[in-house]
């Protein structure tokens, strides 16, 4: 009767390796070199080529979109600006800092059920009820945007504030509607957003109008 121990079978295949030993990674190297990788890939590499393909095919966006006059930058065409003279169109109310602050974005707040929105509206509403008379004031010339940094208004907007600038300028109120209906954007395919007119491209179109 033969016994065969495990020595036995070690030394008949020819005994264990040390290449044959599990290989145990260390899981701190792992996280840390993927990390590394990742954050060139997703940090360095992916942005700087998005921005590359950006001012390739998108110079004018990829700047800011930003306007520019008699080689000065003047503001743009994606953040609101005040205009209070009465020779210009007004963008809708801003509550970002003391108002269109672009480092200090966001809205009210207020929501239709809070008592506060008609009492912060209401004298807005009466003051422009007074400048143009018979004629419904606009929701969005009394209204924040989210941002408070919105640059359009709606073409309803602009042609309420119509018979104000025709009149600080000297033109004809059908002189500023025409300019108004070629300044508006409609919706995008048809569908997407909503008609709109951006103020600074406006009151630009207005000053040359002027001239």
């Amino acid at each position: 009767m033969h016994s065969t121990t495990i020595h036995d079978e070690e030394t008949a295949h020819g005994g264990l390796h040390a290449h044959d030993a599990p290989v145990h990674h260390s899981v701190w190297r792992t996280s840390i070199l993927f990390t590394i990788v990742t954050a060139i890939l997703l940090g360095i590499i992916y942005p700087l080529v998005l921005a590359g393909l950006a001012h390739l095919v998108f110079p004018h966006q990829a700047e800011g979109s930003l306007v520019v006059q008699n080689g000065q930058v003047i503001g743009s065409e994606l953040i609101a600006q005040s205009f209070t003279s009465d020779k210009y169109f007004h963008p809708r109310p801003s509550a970002a800092g003391n108002g269109y602050d672009a480092t200090s974005s966001g809205g009210t707040n207020l929501a239709q059920s809070n008592a506060k929105l008609p009492q912060r509206m209401q004298p807005d509403i009466d003051k422009l009820a007074k400048e143009n008379p018979g004629k419904p004031v606009p929701i969005d010339a009394v209204t924040y945007s989210a941002s408070g940094l919105d640059p359009d208004i709606t073409p309803d907007n602009a042609y309420f504030q119509a018979p104000r600038v025709a009149k600080a300028r000297g033109l004809t109120e059908q002189q500023v509607d025409q300019l108004i209906a070629q300044h508006i954007v409609h919706r995008q395919l048809g569908f997407l957003g909503e008609p709109r007119v951006n103020v600074l491209e406006l009151n630009l179109a207005l000053d040359q109008t002027a001239r």
